[in-house]
């Protein structure tokens, strides 16, 4: 079955309250719904939502390769994947989060047209239940204590605290949060890069006290090269994030022993190939994983469940941000359960498709 044809269409979707990181605040997610055909006329469904803090791309970046890359591809197998990532990396240097759309939509319609669930497709199968956790977002200590209570209220198991900006702030931050929530909730944290080096290895070990399941990538990632210092002297693991885009990435953090953990980003890696490939490079090494995204909508998150259940050494679920939107314009995909269990639906390829109502007021650009 070979790619004939694409849509793309661009969106931008509020969020029901502001986002904040060390990096920013975001009201609104915009995003590139991309739709591949075959010449027999099935589809597949491929998102991406640009974000230029972390991988240096906009939607205007998206669109003015996206032609090209799609152009590459036509006539090509939906199932030779190692020919799609290697044409799309031909065209231009980069450019991850718009390929990261063609490659995802690629591997739903290939899944689809073997008649079996992404999961199955990558070889993988539903063994354990898996759950997401729920951000907390940086703001004055007291706000967000206040919204870890509100999340542990709501029934999350794992709650997941946005730092970096002032690591003596951080660290009240994270003893209020215990005091507000108890200890009968796991916490995860995240500095998105905002600590200087000495200030990393003093924040988490005054925090350790405070039974801190990891954290994700706490210092700059150019100074990643000196990551290693940080891991030897925490307390807490360290997670690699900002700082892994490709498999090489991964074989680097290994060799230089700079983290205990990866972050898995489809958006990041340029899409699922790549992605498989860091997860092999994790499995050699009993490297455990979490897998989480940008600000997309269901149709990633749906995804990052498929490859959670591909591997056994993908441990942890960062899927809270379809929860973020004031709309859903996905219909199918993952659902949320009891205690916020993530739950796939038992349909073919992904399992997910966009409302005709919302693909109306979509801007067409392809």
């Amino acid at each position: 079955m070979v790619i004939d044809s694409f849509e793309l269409y661009v969106a931008k979707i509020k969020l029901k309250k502001p986002f904040i990181t060390s990096l920013g605040v975001i009201k609104f997610s915009e995003h590139i719904f991309l739709k591949v055909y075959s010449e027999n006329g099935e589809f597949g469904w491929g998102e991406c939502a640009p974000t230029h803090y972390i991988n240096g791309e906009t939607i205007d970046t998206c669109l003015a390769v996206a032609k090209k890359l799609t152009d590459s591809i036509i006539g090509v197998s939906c199932f030779s994947h190692d020919i799609i990532h290697q044409k799309l990396n031909n065209v231009i240097y980069g450019h991850r989060s718009i390929k990261s759309a063609v490659d995802v939509a690629c591997y739903d319609l290939a899944s689809k047209a073997k008649k079996t669930p992404l999961y199955k497709y990558l070889g993988g199968d539903i063994k354990n239940k898996i759950y997401t956790d729920y951000t907390v977002s940086l703001n004055d200590v007291d706000k967000m204590g206040e919204q870890a209570k509100r999340i542990a209220n709501r029934g999350f198991k794992i709650i997941k605290v946005k730092l970096g900006d002032d690591g003596k702030k951080d660290i009240e931050r994270i003893k209020y949060i215990r005091e507000c929530i108890g200890y009968d909730k796991q916490i995860r944290i995240d500095a998105n890069q905002g600590w200087k080096i000495e200030e990393a290895i003093d924040t988490l070990q005054n925090i350790d006290k405070y039974k801190i399941e990891y954290c994700e990538e706490p210092i700059n990632r150019d100074l990643s090269f000196r990551l290693n210092e940080v891991k030897k002297s925490s307390p807490i693991k360290i997670m690699a994030d900002e700082s892994l885009f490709t498999s090489y990435d991964a074989d680097m953090m290994i060799h230089g022993n700079h983290c205990d953990m990866f972050n898995l980003k489809i958006g990041k890696h340029g899409g699922i190939f790549e992605t498989k490939k860091i997860v092999e490079v994790a499995e050699k090494n009993n490297i455990q994983m979490q897998i989480g995204g940008f600000i997309e909508t269901k149709i990633i998150f749906t995804v990052n469940c498929h490859i959670g259940h591909s591997s056994n050494l993908v441990k942890f679920f960062d899927c809270d941000s379809p929860l973020f939107h004031e709309e859903n314009p996905i219909t199918g995909g993952l659902e949320y359960k009891n205690d916020w269990e993530l739950s796939l639906p038992n349909l073919n390829g992904i399992g997910v498709d966009i409302d005709e109502n919302y693909l109306r007021n979509f801007s067409r650009i392809i």
